[in-house]
């Protein structure tokens, strides 16, 4: 079942959008840690990674370790695990690479959800006691998914393809017009070596221009208005001024600088940025599968 898209009629969403998108919903739970899974979905998948969790919780248990307690965070930024009490936060993990959530059916507190790493790219499974809430958890992450989603299109990532299409345009646009100044400044120039070629070889008679007259020490005399301006010019044509470009950088709803490339000019279009809206197309276009599930028949200690 893939709540994020199609909901059932006897479901509903948990929170406003409001709630999601101008703040966060926050829950307690306790940790069971993560771990490298091959697929980013699947029941079997997530099945496995947690026996392997609560199996290594168990032995950890044994040593008289305690299972970590820890605060998630859920907007349409993502998935936020944080330190409960001095807030840090532990892992960030982005809706767009959320492929797979799940709770256990016969034991309402254990859920989980796969993420792949933003550095590795690897598939990390992350498990979680939740205290008798865990189908609203999963809940929850499935309506900021779909949220996240619908503000990307709103945005602009509707067709990456169009706006890489576009970009490439204005580049060449640009290049154009560079090309055009300085055809523009070779014709100045071949004009200015004309006129002075038809000065040097005026006839008899015509009146040809003066040389500075020079002091009694043979030097041409200071004046304010010197030769050498500290405007750059191309043969005596003074350049057009460059443009400022502002300084002020837009921020996205994810953070990005800058999300939409229809805000910023054409050389702050970097590839950095091309590929960080393609890899958000692609993670929304997976979409993300929340389903309930038996995870294993053994229920988690109480104790964990």
């Amino acid at each position: 079942m893939n709540r994020a898209f199609s909901r059932k009629k006897d479901k509903s969403w948990m929170h406003t959008p409001e709630a999601l998108s101008k703040n966060f919903i926050a829950y307690n739970a306790k940790f069971l840690g993560s771990t490298e899974v091959e697929q980013p979905k699947g029941t079997e998948v997530v099945r496995d990674a947690v026996r392997k969790l609560k199996f290594a919780r168990h032995i950890k248990k044994s040593e008289g370790q305690k299972t970590p307690k820890v605060e998630l965070q859920i907007s349409i930024y993502g998935v936020k695990i944080l330190e409960p009490k001095t807030k840090e936060v532990l892992h960030n993990c982005q809706l767009h690479r959320i492929s797979f959530c799940a709770d256990d059916k016969t034991d309402k507190r254990i859920f989980t959800f796969i993420c792949k790493d933003s550095e590795s790219n690897k598939h990390l499974c992350y498990v979680f006691d939740s205290e008798k809430c865990a189908e609203e958890i999963t809940l929850t992450i499935g309506q900021a998914f779909d949220l996240a989603y619908r503000k990307f299109l709103e945005s602009g990532g509707k067709d990456v393809e169009t706006r890489k299409q576009i970009a490439s345009l204005q580049k060449r646009i640009q290049e154009l017009e560079t090309e055009n100044t300085e055809l523009k400044y070779k014709v100045q120039d071949l004009e200015n070596q004309l006129r002075i070629s038809d000065l040097t070889s005026s006839p008899a008679g015509s009146v040809t221009p003066k040389s500075p007259s020079t002091d009694i020490f043979d030097m041409v005399p200071f004046t304010s208005l010197s030769s050498e301006s500290t405007t750059p010019t191309r043969n005596g044509t003074q350049l057009p001024p460059v443009p400022i470009r502002s300084t002020e950088i837009k921020k996205d709803l994810f953070g990005a600088e800058p999300f939409d490339p229809f805000c910023c000019a054409v050389g702050d279009y970097t590839p950095d940025i091309q590929s960080k809206l393609d890899e958000m197309q692609e993670g929304f276009k997976m979409g993300l599968t929340v389903e309930g599930t038996v995870f294993c028949l053994d229920p988690v200690d109480n104790k964990i």
